[in-house]
């Protein structure tokens, strides 16, 4: 009975001076001198991983790199992306329109992460606010930029194997195609 008396002592003990703490360190920040940023003046620097305004790139060749494979439309949880595929003459495949809604995107970067040919990129641009939400609906156009991002010199095409470009086996960094029978034991 006396190390049960003791045990609820201790629990009380602790529980006040938990309290005491928070409170302490409320009253400690309470009295210091504010640290304001005039933000129009002063611009904070972002670091270049972060994520804000999401722009789509192109290829050194001034092509398009989006080829509208859906795979950034599936990977937004809030689904924010929308596009149409379309293919062209030559073969190669294309989005002709584009929608973001920015007032929905989190900018959780999972569209950059899922787009194989690097065509969709976030930037450290987070100064686009509006008062019209639909304003915040971004077009293709809107999101077209003319250059490569953070990945200027790359090129799908050249690394997927489209006939038109290269033939097979002289692609960037690949291999001379292999003799499968040479394979066998």
């Amino acid at each position: 009975m006396h190390a049960k008396i003791r045990r609820i002592g201790t629990n009380i003990f602790s529980g006040i001076r938990g309290t005491v703490r928070a409170y302490s360190t409320t009253l400690r920040h309470l009295f210091r001198r504010p640290i304001t940023e005039q933000y129009p003046e002063y611009r904070r620097e972002l670091p270049e991983r972060s994520r804000a305004r999401i722009i789509l790139t192109r290829s050194p060749d001034g092509e398009e790199r989006c080829v509208a494979c859906f795979l950034c439309s599936g990977a937004c949880p809030v689904d924010c992306i929308s596009m149409q595929a379309a293919e062209r003459e030559d073969g190669r495949r294309y989005a002709p329109w584009f929608r973001i809604n920015f007032g929905r995107c989190i900018y959780c970067g999972l569209c950059e992460e899922a787009c194989p040919t690097l065509a969709i990129q976030l930037t450290p641009d987070y100064e686009f606010s509006s008062r019209r939400i639909l304003s915040l609906v971004y077009e293709k156009q809107d999101l077209l930029v003319d250059h490569g991002g953070k990945h200027p010199q790359y090129d799908f095409y050249d690394h997927a194997g489209v006939e038109d470009k290269t033939t097979k086996g002289m692609h960037a960094s690949e291999g001379a195609p292999v003799n499968v029978k040479g394979n066998l034991p």
